[in-house]
C-alpha cells in the first residue's frame, strides 16, 4: 500500500473542530415555458426544493464524508432557517449542539432558482455584522478542543469570525497543541497571526500581498511575505488549473492539478481545507496532506454543484493516478539519484533492490513488498535488454525493458525504476548510496553485490524470504511444454 493510500485509510481516525460562517444553501428547481406578461422575465414553475449546508457547513460535511469526526461551531439566528441548519448539522455530524442561536440575527440563506439546467437568479438573505455571542462560541469551541486533532477556521466574512474570536481560538488551539488551518477572507491576513496554515486561492493571495502570483517563483515570494509579515507558519495556495503550492519559511513544493474534467469549482476550497485539516489531525505531514487535498479537489470539481468527496473516491482516484503516472516513475540514473537525495532531505530512508523482472510473478511481488517494508521509498534497478541477454541467453528477455519498467512502475510499492546496462548494479548502488539494500535469501550478505559498500557507511542489507517454486525460467518452461 502506498503512503497516500495509508493516509486515506487513516482519515477514519481523524477528528476536527470547525468554526466559521454557516449558511443555508437552498435550491428551487422548476421549468420555464413562458415569459411573464408583467415584465420581460421568465416564469419559473416550481417543481421541487432542496436545502443543504453551505459555507463553513459544507466544510464540516466534507470532513464527515471523508470519515472524520467533526465538532461544528457557528452562529445562526432564531428563525426557521436557523432551525433547519441545526437539523442539517445534526444529521451530518451527529451533533448539532455547537450552533449558537443569537437573538435578532438573520441566518444566512442563499436561494438559487434553476430552470432546467440554467440558474436564473440567486437571492441572498444575510446578516454580515459581527456577532454578539463571542463568549458562547468560545465555550462551544473549547468543548470541541478537548477531543480533536486539528482546527479549521472557515471564514466567509459573515461576521462569526471576529478579530477577537479568531485570536482567542488560535491561542486556545496552540495551548491545546493542535494545528489551526484557516480558509481566509479579505486582504488582512494579519488577523490570522499564529495560525499553522492558511489556504488562499490565487486571487486572495494577490489581494492580501499586492504581489503577482502567476509563476511558481512569484507564488513562493507572495506566500513568504504572508509568513513573515503575518506570523503564519505555512501557506497552501490553491491555483486552479496550475495546482497547489505548499510554502513554508524554508521550503516550497508545487503540486500539479489533478482534475481531468472540470464541471463546477464551487465548494472546491471547502473540500481542500477539510481534507488538509483531517489529514493533519492524524499526524500526516503538511506536504502529504496537501497531496491528499489536491487529489480531493480534482474529484470535487468534476461534480456539479456544491459536493463532497468520500474516502473510497479518494482511494479510487489515487489508484487511477498511480496507473496513469507509472511511466513517470521511470528515470535516468541522474534523475533517480537527485530524487533520492530529496527524499533523504525529508528524512526518508531510501531502499534499493534489483533484477530482470522479465515475467512478473508472486515471487517478485513478495520481494518488492518486503523491500518496501524495510524502507520508506524504494528504487528498483532493472537490467537492460542487453544485460538480460548476457545473463539469461539469447531467448531472453520475453518483454523489452520499456515494458518491464512500465509494469514495475505501476506497482504501489515501487517508487522509482532505473534501467542499468551493466551485468551487476554495482555502479548504480555506488551512485545511489541506498540506506537499505535488499536481495533474495538465495544470496548471503557476503555474495550480495554492493553489500560491503552499503555497510561501509552504515547502511543495512536485508535478505528477503523467497516464495518457493516461483521463477521466470520455470514459468517459461511450463509455457513451452
Amino acid at each position: 500500500m502506498s503512503d497516500l493510500a495509508r493516509h486515506i485509510d487513516s482519515l477514519s481516525r481523524a477528528s476536527v473542530l470547525c468554526v466559521g460562517d454557516v449558511m443555508l444553501d437552498r435550491f428551487v428547481y422548476g421549468a420555464v415555458d413562458r415569459v411573464s406578461p408583467e415584465a420581460p422575465i421568465p416564469v419559473l414553475r416550481i417543481e421541487r426544493e432542496t436545502a443543504m449546508l453551505g459555507g463553513a457547513g459544507n466544510v464540516a460535511a466534507n470532513a464527515v464524508a471523508l470519515g472524520a469526526a467533526c465538532r461544528f461551531v457557528s452562529v445562526v439566528g432564531e428563525d426557521a432557517a436557523g432551525l433547519e441548519l441545526v437539523r442539517l448539522i445534526a444529521r451530518a455530524t451527529g451533533d448539532g449542539g455547537g450552533l449558537v442561536a443569537e437573538p435578532g440575527r438573520q441566518t444566512t440563506v442563499k436561494t438559487r432558482f434553476i430552470g432546467g439546467r440554467q440558474q436564473l437568479l440567486r437571492a441572498d438573505a444575510e446578516t454580515i455584522a459581527a456577532i454578539d455571542s463571542e463568549d458562547e462560541v468560545m465555550v462551544a469551541a473549547r468543548t470541541g478542543l478537548l477531543t480533536v486533532g486539528a482546527v479549521i477556521l472557515s471564514d466567509y466574512g459573515k461576521g462569526v469570525l471576529t478579530d477577537g474570536l479568531v485570536a482567542r481560538l488560535i491561542a486556545a488551539a496552540r495551548e491545546a497543541g493542535v494545528p489551526v488551518v484557516v480558509d481566509p477572507k479579505g486582504d488582512d491576513f494579519g488577523r490570522y497571526r499564529g495560525a499553522s496554515v492558511v489556504t488562499p486561492n490565487r486571487k486572495e493571495l494577490m489581494q492580501a500581498t499586492g504581489l503577482p502570483a502567476d509563476t511558481d517563483a512569484e507564488v513562493e515570494t507572495a506566500c513568504r511575505q504572508l509568513i513573515e509579515t503575518c506570523g503564519i507558519d505555512a501557506v497552501v495556495a490553491t491555483r486552479s488549473e496550475r495546482g497547489m503550492s505548499v510554502v513554508t519559511r524554508d521550503t516550497a513544493t508545487h503540486l500539479p492539478a489533478r482534475a481531468r474534467e472540470v464541471f463546477d469549482v464551487s465548494g472546491a476550497g471547502d473540500t481542500v481545507v477539510a481534507t488538509l485539516t483531517a489529514a493533519l489531525s492524524v499526524g500526516v505531514d503538511l506536504v502529504e496532506a496537501a497531496r491528499l487535498a489536491n487529489l480531493a479537489a480534482g474529484i470535487v470539481v468534476g461534480k456539479v454543484g456544491t459536493a463532497v468527496v468520500r474516502a473510497p473516491e479518494l482511494l479510487s482516484a489515487l489508484h487511477e493516478q498511480e496507473w496513469r503516472s507509472g511511466e513517470q516513475k521511470v528515470g535516468s540514473l541522474t534523475q533517480v539519484v537527485e530524487w533520492a537525495e530529496r527524499c533523504r532531505a525529508r528524512g526518508k530512508r531510501v531502499g534499493f533492490t534489483n533484477g530482470c523482472f522479465d515475467l512478473l510473478h508472486p515471487g517478485h511481488i513478495s520481494l518488492l513488498n518486503q523491500a518496501k517494508a524495510a524502507c520508506d521509498v524504494l528504487v528498483v534497478g532493472l537490467n537492460s535488454d542487453a544485460s538480460v541477454k548476457r545473463l539469461k541467453g539469447e531467448s531472453r528477455p520475453i518483454q523489452n525493458e520499456g515494458a518491464r519498467a512500465t509494469v514495475l512502475a505501476s506497482l504501489a510499492c515501487v517508487d522509482q525504476v532505473v534501467v542499468f546496462a551493466e551485468d551487476t548494479p554495482e555502479a548504480l548502488i555506488r551512485a545511489l548510496r541506498p540506506d537499505v539494500l535488499v536481495k533474495g535469501a538465495d544470496y548471503t550478505v557476503a555474495t550480495v553485490v554492493g553489500a560491503e559498500f552499503v555497510m561501509s557507511y552504515g547502511g543495512k542489507v536485508v535478505l528477503a524470504d523467497l516464495v518457493e517454486g516461483q521463477s521466470t525460467t520455470n514459468t517459461i518452461k511450463r509455457m513451452q511444454r
